[in-house]
């Protein structure tokens, strides 16, 4: 059986920008049998994220995520249908996802590496489980409900960066759901600031391309700032931090700004911003949500139920064709899509 598949083409290296010609489309051959315990699975679509950057080093820098290998299949968050099967706990038909889904049309897989999953969870959107009801989702609300220190009556204001991302646009809505009083998200466009204003309920948001920073903060924050979702740091998160209250909290998810960096993660502070954490008492502490996948039943549970409700909007980018993988990995590290990045490979 012919498939379509995408390899690593070529690495960008650590200072690196990434581009499309780091990936190659190529077609390959499955073999026709399958072995005990392997299901043969229909692709239906797939996620670009962020922390994939680093799987094109040769190092990651961080021991839970495996660099991708020159000229194998690339991998990552998908979802699809098993077509045939020889595990007990995979049927024909069952709709089933993984975190490390090869990026091909169809894959021979082990059923023991897929979990089951409801499309009625998601009302049949089955793209939700690769974010707002998937590891992206389980991100933002984790990362609020075990970093920020929420507490409904406070008065509290949270910033978001990247906030018209999979994991930001989330953790905004998620952190007026939990009390915050007023939820500030700062990305990259007008039309990103509409989407997070008038689609998820934020309470303003700042076009840092277009827009001075401090100024906008304090007068959207006039009350400091409590809560910071930090998803790309940088010079953005610099500008946050400075107005950052006493006893105040960052949640240290991302640093998608650094990313293209030969830098460790997460990236040093300036010895001024470091001076400001320790003088106003703020916690900044690195944000990992595979340290709390014990809680990831309940939480997903959660999320179905607010996505179903209509308490958070999930906002997505689709593009088609396994042929537009490095198009859309390379769009997104950019900043080009609102919401989470999807490809859409069949039906």
């Amino acid at each position: 059986m012919l498939v379509q598949r995408v390899v690593l083409n070529s690495r960008p290296g650590n200072n690196g920008v990434p581009v499309p010609a780091h990936f190659r489309l190529e077609e390959t051959t499955l073999a026709p049998d399958l072995e005990d315990g392997e299901v043969l699975v229909r692709t239906l679509c797939l996620s670009v994220d962020p922390y994939m950057r680093c799987r094109m080093n040769e190092d990651t820098g961080v021991g839970y995520v495996t660099p991708w290998q020159l000229s194998e299949c690339v991998d990552g968050g998908g979802v699809g249908v098993v077509e045939s099967s020889r595990c007990s706990a995979c049927s024909e038909g069952d709709v089933v996802t993984s975190f490390n889904w090869p990026w091909q049309t169809k894959a021979v897989m082990k059923g023991s590496a897929l979990q089951k999953v409801d499309p009625q969870v998601v009302d049949g959107h089955l793209s939700y489980f690769l974010g707002a009801v998937g590891i992206t989702g389980l991100t933002a609300l984790l990362g609020v409900r075990e970093k920020g220190n929420v507490t409904k009556g406070a008065n509290q204001t949270m910033v978001v960066s990247g906030a018209a991302g999979a994991c930001g646009s989330v953790a905004g809505q998620i952190g007026r759901l939990d009390g915050c009083v007023r939820a500030v998200g700062i990305c990259g466009s007008e039309e990103k600031c509409r989407a997070l204003v008038d689609d998820c309920g934020f309470s303003a948001a700042i076009n840092y391309r277009k827009e001075d920073i401090p100024a906008k903060l304090q007068e959207l924050c006039p009350d400091g700032i409590d809560v910071y979702f930090d998803n790309v740091g940088g010079g953005i998160s610099d500008t946050v931090i400075a107005q950052m209250n006493n006893n105040s909290h960052v949640i240290l998810c991302g640093q998608i700004s650094q990313y293209n960096k030969d830098v460790p993660y997460p990236p040093p502070l300036s010895e001024e911003i470091q001076e400001t954490l320790r003088r106003n008492n703020i916690t900044r502490e690195r944000f990992t949500v595979l340290n709390y996948m014990n809680k990831a039943d309940a939480a997903l549970c959660e999320l179905s139920q607010l996505v179903k409700s209509g308490h958070i909007n999930v906002l997505e980018t689709v593009v088609e064709g396994i042929e537009k993988m490095g198009d859309a990995f390379c769009s997104m590290m950019k900043g080009g899509n609102i919401g989470k990045q999807i490809i859409k490979i069949s039906e």
